[in-house]
């Protein structure tokens, strides 16, 4: 059954005019009126609809029944990631967000390649704030990531976290899975450096402000793959899979 993310006040009975991306979407699709709908607008839990009416750029829903469908971890997850090259960035918040990411926080470091500003940043937040509305969608999920602004590193690391920073490095002793299987479900914030990883300053700068070094094994993880083994070990410790 598609399923449509629709950011406005929803009611079971109501029949509501869907967002115009949607609208277009069941266009392209061909579907008709009469044809099973999953809407849900962020708050929690999701309506069985059906399609009332279609037109190229305007589509009306009749909300059906509510289904207090919750698929959300039990400890929230922020993933701090510092931007990767090209659009790395698209898969990781994708990604991010099936396996259950509470948060994703975009951080610009000293080896990241793409460097953002002003309208350019704005545009690239609007992006990925798409992306994870089509990855809560597929995914079954009905409440949305946050996807907070980018953030320079050294002023991010000295803002209040919302429980235990912990810096994936391959330099650390101590691991994930480990760390993880002796410490009971919390929140957590996950910090992953771009290609090259921190550097020496940067990691320092982490300990320094509180964060936790811990490796996820003998391998050397690209930065696209890091955070999501990092979230997926977390999942599986905590009985969030």
């Amino acid at each position: 059954m598609p399923r449509f993310y629709c950011p406005q006040p929803l009611a079971e009975g109501a029949t509501i005019d869907l967002p115009e991306p949607v609208a277009h979407h069941l266009h392209v699709v061909r579907l008709q009126p009469g044809a099973a709908l999953t809407l849900f607008n962020g708050q929690g839990g999701q309506y069985r609809a059906t399609l009332a009416e279609i037109g190229k750029k305007r589509a009306s829903a009749r909300l059906d029944a509510f289904e207090a469908v919750e698929v959300e971890a039990p400890y929230p997850v922020t993933l701090a990631q510092a931007l990767p090259e090209g659009s790395k960035m698209d898969w990781i918040v994708e990604k991010a967000v099936e396996l259950g990411a509470a948060a994703i926080q975009p951080l610009a470091a000293r080896r990241s390649v793409v460097r953002l500003s002003g309208e350019r940043a704005e545009k690239r937040q609007a992006h990925w704030e798409g992306v994870v509305v089509s990855a809560s969608e597929q995914s079954g999920r009905n409440r949305l990531a946050r996807l907070h602004p980018l953030a320079d590193l050294h002023p991010w690391l000295a803002s209040p976290a919302d429980g235990p920073r912990i810096l994936l490095s391959p330099r650390a002793i101590q691991s994930l899975a480990g760390w993880a299987q002796a410490t009971p479900p919390q929140a957590v914030t996950l910090l992953v450096g771009p290609e090259g990883g921190f550097t020496a300053e940067e990691e320092d700068a982490a300990l320094a402000a509180g964060a936790l070094a811990l490796s996820m094994g003998p391998r050397v993880l690209r930065t696209e793959t890091a955070g999501l083994a990092a979230l997926a070990i977390l999942a599986g410790a905590w009985g969030a899979i």
